[in-house]
């Protein structure tokens, strides 16, 4: 490995090894090294002999004014959010903006969401691929640069180095190159002060990089997620889905407003049992399958994590204290955790209890010893010698442990011992909020070592020659994905529109889904607005058919709206379209139930239950109101990037661009900006702002105009 301090000669070091045709992986979301990409894009573009292909996903960048009263809004709280001086990646504006040389291709297996939707380009070279398939198709790409972010720290005096935020693909594509025969490609780490360590499986040697960049240019701003209001709705759908979680069990969960929505209710459940159970009976009750399979009660055993992407949810539940259950990799020991037999603090009468299981052999050997010792059975520092294990304190117990006497003196040496290297979290990639990343660099001890990223091959998906025990520690596993349409069959609709046109990917759901059915206690909870719009422009999201399918209808399993929950796994045609109507909103319910029975999937006879016509969203945030104002449903349950003169401006911004959208609206947006009346005193800040306190021209004074009146409508 050799290191290097110079973006510049880094540059000229990967040109070097590229031969003029730079085909290039880097990480997806955080794990970019910004800096040193847009450095190797301009030198590449300022040379004719050179070409980049770029293989990667969800390049992100700072959101983009569509109008001038957005710039307005948008350029303080960008700068303010993300820091003035945040390095955009060059190739993502590039393509964004239609500037793209043809000697740079872009391929990524996912788009930030709906930002690439009208880009052809994008279009054209998007991969569809599902997130563990992805190392195993990159090795066959001819990659010959891999280029990625490090974390640094220096523990007395030794350094240490992680892939952090992304050891997700990485480490799979250079074992699928080696196994495949390919070219090591030139591996290259980019340190970065700001990336949060994290120990364990995303820990490597320095001779896992080629080359090691320290430059102080590549510090910058992290690039955090802002937090997203979440509705009257969203909330009621978290309830819901809360109900499906059982005690003991695993969590995976993605990211937006429905991800906070189910985080914050199961968060209510442990903390204000009483409230949530009344908040979630307002909105319809829990149905047969939370009995079944999930739960109303606090969390006493708590819940383990193991999800593709870690993000602010996972902090919350672990400081609400829901986040709790470890897992440890040996079999024995997390079958006996798994029938109750022990804890993670051993106690008295453990030892005979883990003996009868076959966790503890009938002769201490050396494997055992270091098996135990690994394990935290027993201490670092203990010994064989003469048929007895030494420990450290000169305690002497016996290798052979047939005798009750023999497992009494284990005993006593392993009472009150704390079983080791147990995880409460396991992730492929992190990216959030920048508390969540305050939050990530601030953990240590039990804490810290509870903390693992992977690869993206263990977390999403049993095989690998450990299925068996993955499918013990993930136990009562519940994988809530967000889908954009379902159709009454039970199929998803989440990446793409029905033309081809991409949304953002189907990243691991479906790697998700089918685990959920492989696992024998493990539910696919897949979670949807059931409309979207409002007025005339609403829109069902629970559909008959549509032309494109994400999930396919034979692994239909849980859906839930903010109207309930739908149970369709093993169920029939008719017993589905029955369920997804009755999570359906009632302007809908009549037209989806009459193309069923002209289908054949519906009895002509079939009539639409009076009950399935009180789901409204108007229902709903009458049934929330009384909890809402007891505060336990405000619109930024964890907190908000936006002031409140931000968060008042964005609603205004927000209602007026759907009045902007026909041409009726267009025409009350003109007659309140002529006859609005001057600004009142507690619009002033509002204005100010904007920068439009004092308009110098007459755009200005028109765009003041429709400032007010989106602040009074």
């Amino acid at each position: 490995m050799e290191r290097l301090t110079a973006v510049a000669e880094t540059v000229a070091r990967i040109l070097a090894h590229g031969g003029g045709q730079l085909r290039l992986a880097a990480p997806l979301g955080l794990g970019k090294p910004n800096v040193l990409l847009n450095a190797l894009y301009e030198a590449v573009v300022a040379d004719e002999r050179q070409s980049l292909h770029v293989f990667t996903a969800l390049s992100l960048l700072r959101p983009k004014a569509g109008s001038e009263l957005e710039r307005r809004f948008l350029q303080p709280f960008v700068e303010r959010h993300f820091g003035a001086d945040y390095p955009d990646l060059a190739y993502a504006v590039a393509l964004r903006d239609g500037t793209l040389p043809a000697r740079v291709r872009v391929s990524e297996f996912y788009l930030q969401s709906g930002a690439l939707l009208r880009n052809d380009r994008a279009q054209r070279e998007y991969a569809s691929l599902n997130y563990t398939h992805v190392a195993r198709d990159l090795a066959g790409a001819g990659i010959n640069v891999v280029v990625q972010l490090v974390a640094r720290r220096v523990d007395g005096g030794r350094e240490r180095l992680s892939l952090a935020s992304n050891p997700d693909v990485t480490q799979d594509l250079l074992d699928e190159m080696a196994s495949a025969g390919k070219p090591r490609p030139l591996v290259v780490g980019v340190v970065h002060p700001r990336l949060p360590f994290v120990a364990n499986e995303a820990e490597v040697n320095a001779d896992f990089f080629d080359l090691l960049l320290d430059d102080p240019a590549c510090d910058h701003v992290l690039f955090a997620l802002p937090r997203e209001p979440v509705s009257a709705a969203e909330f009621a759908l978290g309830l819901h889905a809360s109900s499906l979680v059982r005690d003991g069990g695993t969590l995976q969960i993605g990211i937006g407003a429905l991800s906070d929505a189910v985080v914050h209710a199961l968060l209510l459940r442990q903390r204000n049992n009483e409230a949530y159970r009344g908040a979630l009976e307002a909105v319809g009750g829990a149905g047969p399958l939370a009995a079944a399979v999930g739960g109303l009660g606090p969390f006493v055993h708590g819940l383990y994590g193991a999800s593709e992407m870690v993000m602010d949810g996972f902090m919350h539940l672990a400081k609400g204290g829901v986040l709790k259950r470890r897992v440890y990799d040996d079999f024995a020991i997390e079958q006996a955790l798994a029938e109750g037999l022990i804890g993670d603090t051993l106690r008295t009468g453990d030892v005979e209890r883990l003996y009868a299981a076959g966790a503890l052999p009938a002769l201490i050997h050396l494997p055992e010893l270091a098996r135990l010792v690994r394990c935290g059975l027993l201490p670092e520092g203990s010994r064989i010698e003469a048929e007895q294990v030494l420990l450290p304190d000169g305690t002497a117990v016996p290798c052979d442990q047939r005798e009750m006497s023999a497992r009494a003196a284990l005993g006593r040496a392993m009472t009150g011992r704390r079983l080791r290297d147990g995880r409460y979290l396991r992730g492929a990639f992190f990216l959030g909020s920048a508390e969540f990343y305050r939050w990530l660099a601030s953990l240590d001890g039990d804490d810290f070592d509870g903390l693992s990223m992977t690869r993206v091959s263990d977390i999403n998906q049993l095989y690998g020659g450990r299925e068996t025990l993955d499918a013990l520690q993930r136990r009562d596993g519940r994988f809530f994905n967000t889908c954009m349409m379902a159709t009454a069959l039970g199929a998803a609709v989440s990446d793409a529109l029905e033309d081809g046109r991409v949304v953002s990917g189907v990243g691991g759901q479906y790697n998700f889904v089918a685990m959920a059915h492989a696992l024998r206690d493990g539910r696919s909870v897949l979670m949807l607005r059931a409309s979207r719009g409002s007025g005339a422009a609403a829109r069902p999201s629970i559909l008959w058919n549509y032309g494109h399918t994400t999930i396919p209808r034979h692994l239909r399993d849980v859906y839930v709206t903010e109207y309930g929950v739908a149970d369709l796994r093993g169920k029939s045609d008719e017993d589905c379209v029955k369920a997804m109507l009755a999570i359906s909103d009632a302007r809908f319910v009549d037209g989806l139930a009459a193309q069923a029975k002209a289908a054949g999937k519906l009895a002509p006879e079939f009539r639409v239950p009076d009950e399935w016509r009180r789901n409204t969203s108007e229902r709903l945030a009458a049934a929330l109101a009384p909890f809402a104002r007891r505060g336990l449903f405000d619109a930024f349950p964890f907190g908000t990037d936006f002031t409140p003169v931000e968060l008042q401006l964005a609603g205004a911004l927000r209602w007026l661009k759907q009045r902007g959208a026909g041409w009726g609206g267009r025409l009350d947006l003109l007659r309140r900006a002529l006859f609005g009346g001057a600004a009142r005193a507690e619009e002033a800040e509002a204005l100010a702002r904007m920068d439009l306190a004092a308009p110098r021209t007459a755009g200005q004074r028109v765009l003041r105009r429709l400032v007010l009146a989106g602040l009074r409508r």
